[in-house]
């Protein structure tokens, strides 16, 4: 079963949904908004992608596995980080306007980081692993950057049938991305299965430290709370649909089994943004 049929598709739909929540003001929250906006931006481009590279290094993870774990490092979260910082009563606005700026802006990053990445992933191994760029930046555009224009393009037309699609999408945002995991993990449930333990705890770790790096640095450039509750959601979720989609495409690294850290990645960030969503609201109950 060639699955890249199903995971195109999927992240088609949820791009377009994250485009159906946007507007051409949110792209320019940077300018209004320096401060946050730039505190996010560092987690996700650049502490994320590091932090995948440091924790490759410590749990042992060679080749494809390390270029899986620093591939879902480069791909920000979509619309669902907007969704969970309304849960955590974050600030909304900014979630949405930092969607939409990492969004475009890992569009050029994310070539510049996995280049690297390959090339320190056949040192280790001693095989040479290819990175098409051109395929690489033509499928983002294709997939991730035009789906978005087309959404916001639609919300700006039709804003009442924009805001149904979107509701309908939404929900139908998580069971897509569950439905991917489930078709990949039988596909390669052996491999999972032998490197479940180290791939698992390298997943979990990523999550937690770059969601506490988050946090450190929210704290150290003094935001406000809503603001600190935003910025860890936005760095501590990725766009998993993306990284499997790049993974698995037969145009870029055509290999499956990269898919898998972005598989582990999709079912333990739930479960701790989750658990954190859980513990905000616990606090704030009187």
């Amino acid at each position: 079963m060639n699955t890249i049929w199903i995971v195109l598709p999927i992240l088609t739909l949820l791009m377009f949904d994250l485009g159906l929540t946007l507007q051409t003001d949110d792209f320019c929250a940077l300018l209004r908004r320096p401060r946050p906006v730039l505190v996010a931006l560092f987690g996700q481009i650049i502490l994320l992608p590091l932090l995948a590279f440091a924790l490759s290094k410590v749990m042992g993870l060679h080749g494809i596995l390390m270029l899986g774990l620093m591939l879902i490092a480069c791909c920000p979260g979509g619309s669902s980080s907007n969704v969970f910082s309304m849960l955590a009563q974050g600030d909304v606005a900014l979630s949405v306007s930092l969607t939409a700026l990492s969004s475009i802006i890992t569009l050029f990053t994310l070539p510049l980081v996995m280049h690297w990445a390959t090339l320190l992933a056949g040192g280790d191994t001693g095989t040479a692993i290819h990175l098409p760029v051109g395929n690489l930046l033509v499928q983002n555009l294709l997939l991730v950057f035009l789906p978005i224009i087309i959404g916001l393009l639609v919300r700006k037309k039709w804003p009442d049938g924009a805001k149904r699609a979107e509701r309908l999408l939404s929900r139908m945002a998580f069971p897509l991305l569950m439905l991917l995991a489930g078709i990949f993990f039988l596909q390669h449930y052996q491999t999972i299965s032998a490197h479940l333990s180290r791939l698992g705890l390298s997943v979990t770790l990523l999550i937690l430290l770059s969601a506490g790096g988050a946090a450190l640095l929210a704290r150290i450039f003094s935001l406000t709370q809503r603001e600190r509750r935003t910025i860890v959601i936005e760095v501590g979720m990725q766009n998993a649909a993306q990284a499997i989609a790049i993974a698995s495409s037969p145009f870029i690294f055509a290999d499956g089994a990269m898919a898998i850290p972005a598989i582990i990645y999709a079912l333990m960030m739930n479960v701790i943004l989750l658990t954190y969503v859980g513990y905000i609201k616990s606090k704030s109950t009187p």
